[in-house]
C-alpha cells in the first residue's frame, strides 16, 4: 500500500471549475493538488460555447492566461447570439467588444479547452496535477478528507476539499446529499456535423426555440474547423413525463423542420449522437460543509435558460479558492467557516440563476417568449441588456426588477 499523502487543498476534478479554483490559488501562493479520473486531452460532451464569462475570469486570475487562450487556434471567436422563436422570428444581439481587444466570446472544442486549462495548470509551480487517478472513498477525519482509490492503492489526506468533478459527483451525492431532482435538470444531446448551410460569418450562435421542443431548444454552435455543434436540451422531468426519445427529436427536427432541412440538406454527422446531463440553478442549495465546497457542475450551477456552465463553473472555482485563502488564514475549515462561499455565490450568482429560471418559465409560453422577441427587434435596452446576460454579472440584475419591464412596456426612458 503507497504511503499516505498528506496536503492542505485538494481539488477533485481538472475541468473548468477545478482549473479556475487552482490557478487562482496558485496566484496566493497556495500549492494545492488537483486529481483526475481522466487522463488530458479527453472529450466533454458539451455544447462547447464559451461565454464572455470565461475570458473576464481567466483575465481577472492572470491577464497572460487570457492571452494565450486568445492565441488558441483551436477555437472560433463568436461575436453574438442569435435568438429564434417559435414564430421564427430571430433576434440578433451582438456582444459589446472588449476594450482589450479580445474576442467577447468563443466556441470551443472542450477536448481542446480543458485540455489547455490542464496545460496552465501544469506551467504553475504551486500546482500538482494527477491525472489518470479516480478516487473511490471519501472518509472526514479529525484532520481531513482521507481519499481512496482501488487503483494503485492511492491515498491521500486533504484538510479542505474542493469538489469539481461533475454533474454525476459521487462526493455530491453521497456526502454532500444533493440528489438529481427531474424538475431542475436538463437532458443533452451533442452531435458534431459538416456542412452546415448558412452558418454565421462572426461566429454567432445560435438558440432554436421550437415549439416542438419546449421548454427545450435547439442550438447550433460553430466550431473553426467549418463543422458545427448541433444538440438539444430539454427538462428532464418533462423527457419522462412525455416519453421522449431525443435522440430521435433531434434527428426528426433537422430533417422536417422547414427551415433547418434546408441548412442540413448536404450535412454529414461526425462521430455519434452523445448524450449528457446538465444539473440546472434554478434550485437553491447547500454547496459547502465541514471542509469542503463545491463548485461548477458538482455544485448543480447551470444556467436553466441558456444550459451554460463553463462560465459559472469557473467563477464558482475563483470563489472557492478565495474562500480557502481565507479558511487556511484562520486555521479553520469548519461548515460555519466555509458558508461564506454559499453567501458569495449567492449574492454574485444567484439573481442570474432567478432571472434564468423565469427565462426558461418563459419561453414555455411561446406567444409571451414571441412577443419578448419581437420588443427586442425595436429596442436597444433591451437588446443590450440581453447581451449582457452572457458576461456582465452585475448590469444582468437589471432583468430582475419588475420596472424595468414597466418601462419596456410604456417604452419610458
Amino acid at each position: 500500500m503507497n504511503s499516505l499523502k498528506k496536503v492542505t487543498v485538494c481539488i477533485l476534478g481538472a475541468g473548468p471549475a477545478g482549473a479556475a479554483a487552482a490557478l487562482q490559488l496558485n496566484q496566493y501562493g497556495i500549492p494545492c493538488t488537483v486529481i483526475d479520473k481522466a487522463v488530458f486531452p479527453r472529450d466533454k460532451v458539451c455544447g462547447d460555447g464559451l461565454s464572455g464569462k470565461v475570458i473576464t475570469l481567466l483575465d481577472r486570475i492572470d491577464p497572460a492566461i487570457a492571452v494565450r487562450l486568445n492565441g488558441l487556434n483551436t477555437k472560433l471567436d463568436s461575436m453574438g447570439v442569435t435568438f429564434i422563436a417559435s414564430n421564427r422570428a430571430a433576434l440578433n444581439i451582438p456582444y459589446r467588444l472588449r476594450e482589450d481587444k479580445l474576442a467577447p466570446s468563443f466556441v470551443c472544442r472542450r477536448i481542446d479547452f480543458d485540455h489547455f486549462l490542464v496545460g496552465e495548470m501544469k506551467r504553475c509551480k504551486n500546482i500538482e496535477v494527477i491525472e489518470g487517478q479516480s478516487v473511490d472513498q471519501y472518509q472526514l477525519t479529525d484532520s481531513g478528507y482521507l481519499l481512496s482509490g482501488k487503483q494503485n492503492g492511492f491515498r491521500l489526506e486533504a484538510q479542505l476539499l474542493i469538489v469539481a468533478n461533475g454533474a454525476h459527483s459521487g462526493f455530491t451525492r453521497e456526502v454532500a446529499g444533493i440528489q438529481m431532482d427531474t424538475r431542475h435538470y436538463c437532458a443533452g444531446l451533442r452531435a458534431y456535423y459538416k456542412n452546415v448551410g448558412d452558418l454565421s460569418k462572426d461566429g454567432h450562435i445560435e438558440l432554436h426555440f421550437l415549439k416542438s421542443l419546449l421548454p427545450g431548444y435547439f442550438w447550433i454552435f460553430p466550431l473553426p474547423d467549418g463543422g458545427a455543434n448541433v444538440g438539444i436540451g430539454m427538462l428532464s422531468e418533462v423527457v419522462r413525463r412525455k416519453k421522449i426519445n431525443l435522440k430521435q427529436l433531434l434527428q426528426d427536427t433537422i430533417v422536417s423542420d422547414p427551415l433547418l432541412k434546408h441548412r442540413f440538406k448536404d450535412a454529414t454527422l461526425c462521430g455519434t449522437i452523445d448524450g449528457y446531463g446538465l444539473p440546472l440553478g434554478s434550485k437553491k442549495r447547500t454547496l459547502s460543509g465541514n471542509r469542503y465546497m463545491l463548485v461548477g457542475d458538482a455544485g448543480h450551477l447551470i444556467d436553466p435558460f441558456t444550459g451554460e456552465g463553463i462560465g459559472n463553473a469557473l467563477y464558482s472555482g475563483r470563489f472557492a479558492a478565495e474562500q480557502a485563502k481565507l479558511a487556511i488564514e484562520a486555521g479553520n475549515f469548519s461548515a460555519g467557516q466555509l458558508k461564506a462561499y454559499d453567501d458569495m455565490i449567492r449574492d454574485k450568482l444567484g439573481p442570474e440563476l432567478k432571472l434564468s429560471a423565469r427565462l426558461q418559465q418563459l419561453v414555455q409560453r411561446p406567444w409571451l417568449f414571441n412577443f419578448l422577441l419581437k420588443i427586442g427587434m425595436g429596442n436597444k435596452q433591451l437588446r443590450e441588456l440581453m447581451s449582457c446576460m452572457f458576461y456582465e454579472l452585475d448590469l444582468r440584475k437589471k432583468l430582475t426588477r419588475p420596472m424595468f419591464y414597466i418601462k419596456l412596456l410604456f417604452n419610458i426612458n
